[in-house]
């Protein structure tokens, strides 16, 4: 074999393996960058404003700043090779202003709470969880909850769904390799899940990589991130700030939700822990919720992002970013 067949496609590309690896230098490289320039901006904080904390409001505003630093890298980085790589435009990512796209993030969002409704509903069937109604004498900390959760949810979404459902999914899509580019961030999402606290072996692991694959699909029954990113938007939100339950394991990113849950076992179809995320009944309804989604016909793929996420050097319009 001819070493350049290591490295450049039929089609005279970079073969998409190698497009991954650039892709992953740079985001780690523009991590690197951000995240030296926020420790810095925060020891400035301390010394120009003595006490300052990181509780309350500034807890949330640290998260929130996190998950934008992770959201730049990975837009950044996507469109550096979706760009200079492949020589494509920016609307390639899916997350232009497409024909079709609130109605995408809507019915996602949607899907993603109801999926999330059905796994609670398995687990409250079965005695797993109980619920109480958490407004009384609570009105404004529930809508506050609300509205800024609903904010860090999405942001927190639309970061890993960059990450994974965007640039790296979409590479392999155009190199004619979806099961593997679905498998492969599946894989990954997996992974960056492994730190989460309160995460055992087993059911977790397994729905976290079924979740990969969910979302997958979700993607690619538009080819366009705003769908995926609503499902995902919704399922967290509606697990944190409407039930009350933890979110992967996390228990503090909704103080005041509508609802207060209560695990009451046993762990494996309830999570344990580590939250719904980690029983059967979320196993049960992810499955039912992609095969759903699969098959939606609500939501669709446009023929340009069909064309930009389906062939190695599609034909574009233009070649404006």
């Amino acid at each position: 074999m001819d070493i350049k067949q290591l490295f450049i496609n039929s089609a005279g590309r970079l073969r998409s393996g190698w497009r991954l690896l650039v892709f992953l230098l740079i985001y780690i490289a523009i991590l690197f960058v951000l995240g030296t320039a926020a420790r810095i901006l925060y020891a400035v904080a301390l010394r120009v404003i003595p006490g300052v904390q990181l509780g309350g409001l500034g807890s949330y505003l640290a998260n929130l700043f996190f998950r934008v630093i992770l959201l730049v890298a990975a837009l950044g980085a996507g469109f550096f090779c979706t760009r200079w790589l492949e020589g494509l435009p920016w609307r390639a990512l899916g997350l232009s202003a497409h024909a079709g796209w609130l109605r995408d993030l809507l019915v996602g969002s949607v899907a993603g709470i109801l999926s999330l409704a059905l796994a609670t509903a398995i687990a409250f069937a079965g005695g797993g969880v109980s619920f109480t109604f958490n407004m009384r004498g609570k009105i404004v900390p529930v809508i506050t909850t609300l509205l800024a959760s609903a904010v860090l949810f999405l942001i927190a979404a639309l970061a890993e769904e960059a990450l994974f459902r965007g640039y790296p999914l979409q590479t392999f899509a155009r190199a004619r390799l979806v099961l593997f580019g679905v498998l492969l961030t599946s894989f990954g999402f997996v992974a960056i899940h492994l730190q989460n606290p309160n995460l055992s072996e087993g059911l977790p692991y397994l729905n976290i990589f079924l979740a990969g694959i969910w979302l997958a699909v979700a993607y690619l029954r538009t080819r366009s991130l705003w769908f995926p990113l609503g499902v995902h938007t919704g399922w967290n939100f509606a697990l944190g700030s409407l039930f009350g339950l933890p979110v992967s394991g996390i228990n503090d990113l909704a103080p005041y939700p509508v609802l207060r849950g209560t695990d009451l076992g046993p762990a494996w179809l309830t999570g344990g822990s580590f939250g719904i995320e980690g029983g059967l009944a979320c196993t049960i309804a992810l499955i039912i919720s992609t095969i759903i989604i699969w098959r939606l016909r609500l939501v669709g793929p446009t023929t340009e992002m069909s064309i930009l996420t389906s062939q190695e050097n599609p034909v574009t319009r233009s070649a404006e970013p």
